[in-house]
């Protein structure tokens, strides 16, 4: 995180100075005579993660005032009093971090961090931060809105998952019949629409083809192999495939379009694997036993298949389930 530091009096100066010196990612923005607040803020505004400002909180209030765009965006602001007695997590404070460096220079300077977000005040986890943590693919934010509301006001939501759970946080209770939750955390696409639905990236699409298949053939399958299967797309983690198609330009495109990874595999890596039905097409065009189940298994470390290869003219697609545990684990605040 890149955090800069403003203060306007001596003593704030000072203990800018000091918390620079022992946060090290920090830097401490030096105010031009006759320079107001609100255009040293506004100067900063994209420059830093995060900004600390040692100065009473009005000020800080009225300058970022004009600037407030989004909390995806925004930077957090952290206020202090120049003897660093109170640190306030004033704007972005889950997502942005501003909690979690509250906390950090209270710690340093012996004060108290000012949290004043719900879920932190009443020891419940914050949804945003722990699904960014699980790496979980979040719903939009209306929804993701409305389920850290129904939190708070009633202390515990209710979780059904169809990946494994190993711990959970504060305020999320496991239950084992997704009629009955309130938040799910699956690939599927097969549930009712009350529930806030969270993807986790646990799915590999293996790929084979013929030599130049047009990106347009591998989006064609995968809509219809997905659809077939009710999974949601957002829940692929990558594709993978045999080595011999790195330079394929239809499915390098296909997974470029969408932002996804390739991972490939040598021939002689893929026939290692035993319990595959072995393809002799494969092993006449590209001298492994397969590609697109065997792929899909060893990028995924897994030996679950959600789906065993089927075939189209030019494509052949598996998609194999990764290991996705969820647990408790949320950054400190």
């Amino acid at each position: 995180m890149k955090i800069g530091i403003v203060a306007i009096t001596e003593g704030g100066g000072r203990l800018a100075r000091e918390l620079a010196g022992k946060l090290g990612e920090a830097t401490v923005i030096d105010r031009q005579e006759g320079q107001k607040v609100s255009e040293i803020i506004a100067a900063c505004w994209h420059r830093f993660d995060g900004l600390v400002c040692i100065m009473a909180t009005g000020i800080v209030v009225r300058s970022i005032a004009p600037l407030l765009q989004d909390k995806l965006s925004d930077p957090c602001i952290i206020v202090m009093d120049e003897k660093g007695r109170h640190a306030i997590s004033l704007l972005a404070g889950h997502i942005g971090g501003g909690n979690a460096l509250a906390v950090r220079l209270a710690g340093l300077t012996g004060g108290s961090a000012v949290i004043t977000t719900a879920s932190d005040t009443l020891d419940l986890v914050a949804l945003d931060l722990w699904a960014k943590e699980q790496q979980l693919v979040a719903p939009d934010r209306d929804k993701l809105t409305a389920a850290a509301a129904l939190l708070v006001n009633r202390g515990e939501l209710k979780l059904y998952s169809d990946v494994a759970v190993c711990s959970l946080p504060s305020g999320l209770t496991r239950v084992k019949e997704a009629e009955l939750a309130d938040v799910i955390v699956s690939s599927s696409t097969g549930f009712t629409p009350q529930a806030v639905i969270f993807r986790p990236r646990n799915l590999v699409v293996g790929i084979g083809c013929n030599r130049d298949t047009p990106a347009v053939e591998f989006e064609d399958a995968l809509t219809e192999l997905f659809a077939d299967l009710h999974l949601s797309r957002t829940g692929i983690r990558n594709l993978a495939s045999i080595d011999k198609k790195n330079d394929e330009p239809g499915l390098l495109q296909f997974a470029a379009d969408n932002d996804w990874q390739i991972e490939f595999f040598p021939g002689e890596i893929i026939n290692t694997l035993t319990n595959l039905e072995v393809s002799f097409a494969a092993l006449k065009a590209v001298g492994a036993i397969g590609v697109a189940e065997p792929a899909a298994l060893l990028s995924a470390q897994s030996n679950l298949l959600l789906s065993r290869k089927r075939k189209w003219k030019n494509v052949t697609m598996a998609v194999a389930e990764a290991p996705f545990p969820l647990s408790e684990q949320v950054p400190e605040r």
